[in-house]
């Protein structure tokens, strides 16, 4: 397989310099250039035909959230890795990156403390695997409309993804009814993130979005986020179940686990659970949807031909993905 070719947009040469030799230190990565900003990337991008850029979120001039919204409005958007600080305004420019279509967003390492960078270029170079994988579509796309009220059946909502998946779930979840089903829901985020995607997801869904806590009862109107720390988030019974936050080993290399929280949902609810994957490959999440669907659950999960396929049992139809929303809520509803 050819290695993956990366354009390095930042306005500091020091945080160039970083960067790309993070990036070449990882099999199979090119760094094909740097650029200082949005004007230079630009020709860099017709001369090398990079198939990933990382792209600094604070530069002067064009920021890297306008050129970013530039790159995902345009007839070829490409696979963007963002790099940014971590204040809380940096946490909330993080989540506008992702929800634009950025495949990840880090943190900066200091310029004092190249090490830090090191920590990271395992998650780096899963993600650039991921990113130029990647069937990026513009942002003119067009967009679905919001599901009408449902009379609820009594279905659990579970849906899980990662940092990637931020602008599907967007674009899931501001289509959700007032009065959706309990939703509860596993992001891999990083540390710092989980609250402002609640913050930012609140102003713009219809039904009200809050962090997990162990001990909460889901209720319908309710989109629950599983927090960033060193706990899983699990349903211990359906109907009138609670949520509880478990102090266990990562599975499959994550914690929460998307994978956990569907097995739970499977032993607790079985048939009465409805889970939405948005993770594509053998990512976490497969076993658990497997679990559930087995159980007797209804399982959406991404389709090799794109969109998705809904499955129960041994019964399997494909949903288009301008079709997801209403057909969760179809199976979610009377």
């Amino acid at each position: 397989m050819a290695g993956t070719k990366v354009l390095v947009v930042d306005d500091s040469l020091t945080m160039r310099a970083l960067i790309s030799g993070a990036l070449e230190r990882i099999p199979g990565v090119e760094v094909v250039g740097m650029a200082d900003g949005a004007a230079e990337a630009r020709g860099l991008v017709e001369s090398t035909r990079p198939d990933v850029m990382t792209l600094d979120v604070e530069m002067p001039g064009m920021s890297g959230l306008d050129y970013l919204a530039e790159i995902m409005d345009s007839p070829r958007p490409m696979p963007v890795i963002m790099f940014s600080t971590r204040t809380q305004d940096g946490a909330a420019e993080s989540i506008e990156a992702l929800r634009l279509g950025a495949i990840d967003c880090f943190p900066k390492p200091r310029v004092a403390a190249p090490a830090e960078l090191d920590a990271i270029i395992a998650k780096l170079a899963k993600r650039l695997k991921a990113a130029k994988k990647a069937d990026l579509k513009p942002k003119s796309a067009p967009k679905v409309a919001k599901a009408p009220p449902i009379d609820w059946n009594g279905r659990l909502l579970l849906v899980g993804g990662d940092a990637s998946n931020t602008k599907s779930i967007f674009d899931l979840f501001t289509g959700f009814p007032a009065n959706c089903p309990p939703t509860v829901v596993v992001q891999h985020l990083g540390p710092g993130l989980v609250e402002s995607m609640v913050e930012k997801l609140a102003e713009q869904c219809a039904p009200k979005v809050v962090v997990a806590a162990d001990g909460m009862k889901p209720e319908q109107g309710t989109i629950y986020l599983a927090p960033h720390g060193d706990a899983h988030l699990v349903i211990d019974s359906w109907p009138n179940g609670t949520l509880r936050l478990l102090p266990k080993d990562p599975v499959a290399g994550e914690r929460p686990s998307i994978s956990l929280l569907f097995a739970s949902a499977a032993k607790a609810a079985a048939g009465n659970a409805v889970g939405v994957l948005l993770l594509d490959g053998n990512e976490d999440g497969a076993g658990g949807l497997r679990a559930l669907n087995a159980a007797g659950g209804y399982a959406f999960a991404p389709a090799e031909s794109g969109g998705y396929t809904l499955t129960r049992g041994m019964v399997s139809q494909p949903v288009a993905g301008d079709a997801l929303i209403a057909g969760v809520m179809k199976m979610c509803s009377k």
